[in-house]
C-alpha cells in the first residue's frame, strides 16, 4: 500500500502540537511515542507508512533547539516563542525536511506541504508567513527564486482517504494587527494564542 505522506505530516503536526502544549502545561505524563501511537491509530490503514510519521516527529523533536536557532534569523522580527504554536511547529517540520531530508523530498514539495498545513490549521496569514520563511531558507541554500510552486507539485503517493477530524483550536481574531517586519520579506505570523482552558489532550 502506498504511503500517504500528506496525512502523515498532519499527524506529525498534531503530535508535536499536543506534546508541546502538554509539556508547557506541566504534564509530566506527556511522552511523544505514546502521543504519536495514539494519533496514528485511527488512520493507520489510510496512512500506510506509519514509520514516516514516527521518524519525522522524533527527528523534529530531537533537533528542536537547533531548528529554532536556524529559524530565528529567517524572521528576525519574530522571536520563536512569540509565533503561534501551530505556525512554529509547521516551520519546524518544513525546515527539518528542507535541510535534513532534501534527498528524500524535493524542496518545493516540502514548502508546498508546509503551506498547505498552515492554510488548514493556522491563522489567516499563516500560510504566507510560512511560505516566506521557508522560501528564504531555500534561497539561502542556493535554491532558485520562487517558493510555492505555480502548479502544485505532488509527491507520487496516494491522496488522503481521510484526515483527522479534530484540528488545533484557532485563536479568535487571529489576524495580527502588527506591521509587517521590515528586515525580511515574510508576512507576519499570528501571535501565540492565550490559554483558553482547552483540554490538554486537544488534537489537530
Amino acid at each position: 500500500m502506498a504511503s500517504n505522506r500528506h496525512l502523515g505530516r498532519i499527524i506529525s503536526l498534531q503530535s508535536l502540537y499536543e506534546y508541546e502544549f502538554r509539556s508547557k502545561a506541566g504534564d509530566k505524563t506527556a511522552e511523544i511515542d505514546t502521543i504519536v501511537a495514539k494519533n496514528i491509530e485511527p488512520y493507520a490503514k489510510a496512512l500506510g507508512d506509519t514509520e514516516f510519521v514516527r521518524d519525522l516527529t522524533q527527528g523534529v523533536l530531537a533537533e528542536v533547539e537547533k531548528l529554532d536557532e536556524e529559524l530565528q534569523p529567517l524572521a528576525p522580527e519574530w522571536p520563536i516563542s512569540s509565533i503561534a504554536a501551530i505556525d512554529r511547529n509547521v516551520l519546524r517540520i518544513g525546515l527539518f525536511e528542507l535541510t535534513r531530508r532534501s534527498e528524500a523530498v524535493p524542496p518545493k514539495v516540502v514548502i508546498n506541504e508546509a503551506v498547505e498545513l498552515a492554510k488548514a490549521f493556522g491563522a489567516d496569514n499563516s500560510s504566507k508567513f510560512v511560505n516566506g520563511v521557508l522560501g528564504t531558507a531555500f534561497r539561502n541554500m542556493g535554491g532558485e527564486e520562487g517558493t510555492h510552486a505555480e502548479s502544485k507539485q505532488q509527491e507520487t503517493e496516494s491522496q488522503p482517504e481521510s484526515e483527522p477530524k479534530k484540528k488545533p483550536a484557532k485563536r479568535a481574531g487571529s489576524k495580527s494587527t502588527k506591521s509587517k517586519p521590515k528586515s525580511t520579506d515574510v508576512s507576519e505570523p499570528a501571535g501565540e494564542p492565550e490559554d483558553s482552558g482547552s483540554d490538554s489532550d486537544q488534537a489537530v
